[in-house]
């Protein structure tokens, strides 16, 4: 399917005006960074890069996408043809997916013929700050799982069935260990993770009958929701009676899952019983509108729960659902390009960029300098090819929790991230010009 369209008008609208002025070939560059972190998210994980390379890659407008154009009166033949024949050719530097990053670090560096750098702004900024933020809020809940089993179904409450998808991707990189979205296991290559809902429960008639049809239909992934009438006084008794008949059939029950309730005192009781039972191998899975606070809550309770369900709170990322990120020129036809604001914060920092990452410190600098640390951005795209192959979900999200955890007390206790002097100093002398400029 073209994704051409997925642009604001404006995209389109800039574009034509260049292309009527003769512009559209001059080379320019934008940087795509964000301002803030989310609320309630202690270290914002880069994400969606791979999503943003696909498109990048396969950027065509169809015939479908040129007569939707024409019917709106506002292009002319001539750069209608133009967009028929339009391909993306431009260079992309990018920090890895996975990677901890900080406000006003360039994620993307895009460097293109003037009109493709326009173009693109809108689809980039929905491709990667939605998967930041996902990213970062699994990653946050992850960490107060105390790197137990954390597993991400929000699918029927997510921002639309895309918004299902891509998240479920950017929660196995934040370090889910699995999702319930099947597309997302067939489109990513992501672990799928499910059992029974409380209507399946109900469709039999009894708890114990819906357990041991489960039971006979998946008797090694067998895990049993004991909360649809009374956890305690009949849906874990049901579980030991069905762990018992799996056993002898030469079978073991996976787990038994708490959706309701006290969910620290249920998995108490509960890991008891199944203890005294014999089934100390029994699993527990607790879920039911679970967030980072709950999560950690239950942690430091001592709850005997071994993994987490986390479906609402995750995939919309319930406590700031936005990341405040923007697309920014800063140079063009190699010449820095500025900013200015009124507003602190919403100036810009001319010039092509890299990120230097020591032990101590960040600093954002400009592309050509040679600074101490590991440059993080890296060319992942060069004339509209990529320069290597993606990586895999698996290895975004092994890199992920292994940065994460180097960098989450260092982020708490104020991670610094300089400008080198460099830097400061074009950004003066630029916006000196301009302000004598426009004077």
């Amino acid at each position: 399917m073209s994704q051409a369209l997925l642009t604001d008008l404006y995209e389109l609208t800039m574009m034509a005006g260049y292309h009527a002025e003769g512009r559209s070939d001059e080379q320019a560059t934008f940087d795509l960074y964000f301002r803030r972190p989310p609320a309630g998210v202690d270290l914002v994980v880069a994400a969606g890069l791979d999503l943003a390379l696909d498109y990048l890659e396969r950027l065509r407008f169809s015939s479908e996408d040129l007569d939707y154009l024409a019917s709106l009166a506002l292009f002319d033949d001539e750069f209608l043809a133009y967009l028929s024949q339009l391909r993306f050719r431009g260079d992309v530097w990018a920090i890895r997916e996975g990677t901890p990053v900080f406000p006003d670090e360039p994620l993307l560096r895009v460097t293109a013929p003037l009109g493709q750098a326009q173009l693109v702004e809108t689809a980039l900024l929905n491709l990667v700050c939605y998967s930041c933020v996902v990213a970062s809020n699994a990653a946050q809940i992850v960490a107060a799982a105390g790197g137990k089993r954390v597993i991400e179904f929000g699918a029927r409450r997510a921002q639309g069935p895309d918004g299902a998808v891509t998240g479920a991707r950017a929660a196995v990189i934040g370090g889910c260990a699995a999702t319930s979205n099947v597309e997302a296991g067939r489109r990513f290559g992501a672990e799928v993770s499910g059992t029974q809902a409380h209507s399946w429960v109900m469709a039999f008639d009894s708890e114990l009958e819906a357990f041991r049809a489960y039971a006979r239909a998946f008797p090694d992934r067998c895990i049993l929701l004991v909360d649809t009438y009374d956890t305690l006084g009949i849906g874990v008794p049901n579980a030991i009676t069905v762990a018992g008949e799996l056993r002898d059939r030469g079978h073991e029950l996976d787990g038994i899952r708490l959706d309701s309730g006290d969910l620290g005192d249920l998995a108490v009781h509960s890991r008891r019983r199944l203890d005294d039972a014999g089934f100390p191998h029994v699993r527990i899975v607790a879920s039911g509108d679970l967030d980072a606070e709950r999560v950690a809550a239950l942690e430091a309770a001592g709850a005997p729960i071994d993994a987490y369900g986390v479906g609402t709170a995750l995939i919309t990322a319930k406590q700031d659902p936005a990341l405040s990120g923007v697309y920014k020129m800063v140079e063009i036809n190699g010449q820095p390009a500025v900013k200015l604001s009124g507003t602190p914060g919403k100036g810009t920092t001319p010039g092509r960029k890299q990120v230097w990452r020591t032990d101590e410190a960040d600093t954002i600098g400009l592309a050509d300098e040679s600074l101490d640390g590991e440059p993080l951005l890296v060319e992942v795209m060069r004339s509209g090819e990529r320069r290597a192959e993606p990586s895999s979900l698996a290895e975004l999200r092994e890199r992920c929790g292994e940065l994460s955890g180097q960098m989450r007390p260092k982020a708490l206790a104020g991670w610094p991230v300089r400008r080198s002097q460099r830097l400061e100093d074009l950004r003066a002398t630029v916006s000196r010009h301009l302000r004598d400029g426009i004077r």
